[in-house]
């Protein structure tokens, strides 16, 4: 199966902003039916961690103490079922959201914008979680947490640690997050079932637009050239998927029986 002519288009964009393809060993391994429940498992997981990473960022950098218990109120859900085992249909009514606005703390300039993609990120990816969790449920597979890959940590251990380097790093790091995991969407759906090809391919348009929120907050807050660090971080982030990589999870490298 191959996609339509517009997901192409809306592809390719993020082709070129990623320095490698996923390679057909990380596919093959993903499409293995035994490593189902992995993917999906590890897929919610990476659902749940983007939005934490989004709300640390608003928490850190946009809000003040107040605004960030309304953050924390809005987790909780998510966090009481993957953390706490708390699994009786808390997202059914899907009602869940934020209790009150966020109010930006003054002396940072970026702060509503930062607010404004970030709220609408955690929006979306919980939606997603609750979405995979809800395949998970008909197929009667139960949810547990994965031990994390090493993508991220080997991506943040390349994150500059003086402000604003810091934050733009992190920012550049959100967007490479985002881009593979669109890329991967798309590379793994013509191989799945009918019910998770039509999921992964319905994905794609928002984890393209949020590779390019993060990368225009990161832009912005620098007020200069960041193509450096995109280009240094891409390196980084093309190693870990290029590489052999004995754990796998949906950003892993190159499963290390195929390497």
């Amino acid at each position: 199966m191959s996609l339509s002519p517009e997901l192409e288009s809306l592809l390719e964009p993020v082709r070129g902003f990623l320095h490698c393809e996923t390679p057909q060993a990380w596919i093959d391994e993903a499409i293995k039916p035994e490593n189902e429940t992995i993917l999906l498992r590890d897929h919610a997981n990476c659902e749940l961690k983007a939005s934490q990473t989004a709300m640390w960022l608003i928490r850190k950098y946009a809000i003040d103490a107040s605004s960030g218990e309304l953050l924390l109120e809005w987790a909780k859900p998510y966090e009481d079922f993957v953390y706490r085992g708390m699994r009786d249909g808390i997202f059914h009514a899907k009602k869940n959201g934020l209790s009150a606005p966020l109010k930006p703390k003054e002396g940072f300039e970026h702060g509503p914008d930062l607010i404004d993609k970030m709220v609408r990120l955690i929006k979306e990816e919980f939606h997603h979680f609750e979405q995979v969790i809800e395949i998970m449920e008909k197929r009667d597979m139960p949810y547990s947490p994965l031990n994390a890959g090493r993508y991220a940590r080997g991506l943040m251990s390349i994150v500059r640690t003086h402000e604003p380097a810091t934050l733009i790093d992190k920012l550049i790091i959100g967007a490479y997050i985002e881009a593979r995991s669109c890329e991967r969407f798309a590379k793994v759906a013509p191989y799945l079932d009918e019910e998770l090809r039509k999921f992964y391919i319905s994905l794609l348009r928002s984890e393209a637009r949020h590779y390019q929120d993060y990368l225009k907050l990161a832009a912005a807050i620098a007020g200069g050239d960041i193509s450096d660090r995109v280009k240094a971080i891409g390196e980084k982030e093309a190693e870990l998927i290029q590489t052999p990589d004995d754990m796998f999870r949906f950003h892993s490298g190159v499963p290390s029986l195929a390497a």
